[in-house]
C-alpha cells in the first residue's frame, strides 16, 4: 500500500515533519528529508500493527490528488511511502528449514526450559533479536 504523506520543511533549528493524513495520529520527523521519509514509513507499519492488535481495520489509502485540494495542507510538500503489510502480518506460514542436531537439541533445550514449544520460542527469540 502506499500512503500520501505531507511534508513540512525543517530548517537549520527545526527537523522535516511528516504528517500521513489517511492515519488520523500517524506522524513523524527527521532532520534530513530522506530521514523523514524513512521514519514515516516505519510510523506507518507501527500505527497499522497498532490497528491490527486492536482488530481495528486498516485504512485503504486515498489518491493523492484528494489530499493535495485541501486547504489544511497548502503549502506542504507531497510524497508516497510504500508500506508493506506483509512485514507485519501474523498469518501463520509453515517453513523447512534444515539445522544441525546439535543447534536444534540447543534450542529445544530452551524452548522446553521456557515453556514453550519450538515454533513458539523459536519465533519469540527472533522476533526480539531482530529488535
Amino acid at each position: 500500500m502506499r500512503y500520501a504523506v505531507a511534508i513540512e520543511k525543517g530548517d537549520k533549528r527545526h527537523a522535516y515533519g511528516v504528517v500521513v493524513p489517511d492515519l488520523p495520529g500517524c506522524f513523524s520527523a527527521g532532520d534530513t528529508l530522506d530521514d523523514a521519509l524513512v521514519n514515516a514509513k516505519e510510523a506507518i507499519l507501527l500505527h497499522l500493527e497498532g490497528l491490527l492488535d486492536e482488530k481495528e481495520a486498516i485504512p485503504a489509502p486515498h489518491p493523492l490528488e484528494e489530499h493535495v485540494k485541501k486547504r489544511q495542507w497548502k503549502g506542504w510538500t507531497w510524497a508516497l511511502v510504500e508500506a508493506d503489510l506483509s512485514e507485519i502480518d501474523d498469518k501463520i506460514e509453515r517453513i523447512n528449514i534444515t539445522l544441525p542436531r546439535r543447534v536444534l537439541r540447543v534450542i529445544d533445550d530452551a524452548a522446553k526450559r521456557a515453556g514453550e514449544s519450538r515454533s513458539g520460542y523459536i519465533a519469540r527469540v527472533g522476533v526480539a533479536g531482530a529488535k
